[in-house]
């Protein structure tokens, strides 16, 4: 017969909730570091070529991005162990070959890290400019640092539970079904292919922003400044974008949060000005906070679309994440390594104070048209995204949602 049974409501602490941030915050700091610094750092503290450079970029974006779905079907297959299901892949295995909920994007972007670095060491070795590379293998050295620390303060910190919404009759279904379902599921195509767009953009702008104020804007001396305002732009207003969005809806949130960029860069494209160059920085920590808050806001809100649609299925929240992440890296990978073997055909020269026009010409394209054009074509995309506010909270869903919840269904 069925018996029901009372799960008891048990929310997370704060001390959890702050535990389980800490042991995320490193990737943001390695995911900075290498967004705005790791192509510079190839093509003129490493001094190879910018097709060498767009080789590196490219081969690690699209290993991490391979390595997501793979290590997604093994979560699938994972089973309870006494300190959760997944917390194992977040502490044990080795950075190349990792990845879970709560560091989905987390640990393979790390070994994509010390992959490039790795990759171009050798050249360092060859072409050494003594203090910059001691403060980049020091940079490095922290961040490594700073990941141990943390993981052992999340693996500490934080307790893993059982889904609440599952089924106690539910068995997990298999990967290649997993698979047809997920990539059947219209609001997730949508929200995937929206964000792929926004994401490469955002690639754009960081991984060539340097460049461009060192041989476009003529702001050599001030990039470090403008950099670190874009980061604590960034920083700052994630409290407001998450107000903003619990206050207008994640779509509105998305428009407003994405498309502010873009009269921004234009301007600094037409008018390379010092104080343009802040005023954009500014602008740009808005959108890049946003564009890193609101897709794993709202892919939650996917997968419980999903699950009320198809209620008996289980273990399928690593494939919607892994496959975001693989879609959202491929592409940035090939924009990434794209964009670098354009300064190729440019005459990009390393270490050379004046560039060639044609250089300059082709950074203001990567800074400014390109990225504008991907950001215009994800918000379209956008535009078809079902799940708006009043979608996400109807009492239907309400209603189901609490009921799951609230009692499992166990066969005796």
């Amino acid at each position: 017969h069925l018996r029901m049974k009372r799960i008891p409501d048990q929310r997370l602490s704060v001390f959890s909730k702050l535990c389980f941030a800490i042991g995320g915050a490193p990737i943001q700091i390695a995911g900075s570091a290498t967004g705005f610094f790791l192509q510079i750092y190839l093509l003129d503290v490493a001094q190879i070529s910018p097709f060498q450079a767009s080789v590196v970029l490219f081969v690690g974006k699209v290993w991490g991005a391979v390595s997501d779905p793979v290590i997604g079907f093994f979560i699938s297959k994972s089973r309870w162990t006494k300190i959760g299901r997944l917390m194992p892949w977040y502490v044990l295995p080795d950075p190349e070959g990792s990845n879970a909920v709560g560091s989905r994007r987390n640990i393979s972007k790390r070994g994509s890290l010390w992959r490039s670095l790795g990759d171009a060491e050798h050249h360092v070795l060859c072409f050494p400019p003594p203090k910059q590379k001691e403060l980049y293998m020091i940079a490095a050295g922290v961040i490594a640092a700073l990941f141990l620390l943390c993981t052992v303060v999340m693996l500490l910190g934080v307790k893993e539970k059982e889904d609440p919404y599952a089924l106690g009759t539910e068995k997990p279904i298999p990967f290649h079904k997993g698979f047809y379902l997920v990539m059947r599921h219209g609001p997730y195509l949508t929200l995937t292919g929206g964000f792929l767009f926004i994401t490469v953009a955002i690639q754009l702008v960081q991984s060539n922003f340097i460049l461009f104020c060192m041989y476009a804007a003529d702001l050599r001396d001030h990039f470090q400044n403008i950099v670190l305002t874009i980061l604590l732009s960034a920083a700052i207003s994630i409290p407001f974008w998450q107000w903003f969005l619990q206050r207008f809806g994640k779509k509105t949130a998305a428009y407003c949060g994405i498309s502010s960029i873009i009269p921004f860069i234009i301007l600094l494209v037409l008018t390379p000005h010092l104080t343009v160059a802040y005023v954009v920085a500014v602008s740009s920590g808005l959108s890049v906070a946003a564009s890193l808050l609101l897709p794993w806001s709202m892919l939650p809100d996917v997968v419980d679309d999903f699950r009320l649609m198809n209620p008996f299925s289980k273990g399928h929240e690593a494939i919607f994440y892994s496959f975001y992440v693989f879609f959202t890296k491929f592409a940035a990978g090939i924009s990434l390594g794209v964009s670098t073997l354009c300064l190729e055909f440019a005459g990009y020269l390393p270490r050379v104070c004046q560039q060639h026009p044609l250089v300059a010409y082709t950074l203001k394209l990567l800074i400014g048209m390109a990225p504008v054009a991907f950001i215009i074509m994800g918000l379209v995309l956008l535009l078809l995204y079902p799940i708006n506010e009043k979608v996400r909270i109807s009492p239907t869903l309400t209603v189901i949602l609490n009921k799951v919840r609230a009692a499992t269904l166990i066969i005796q």
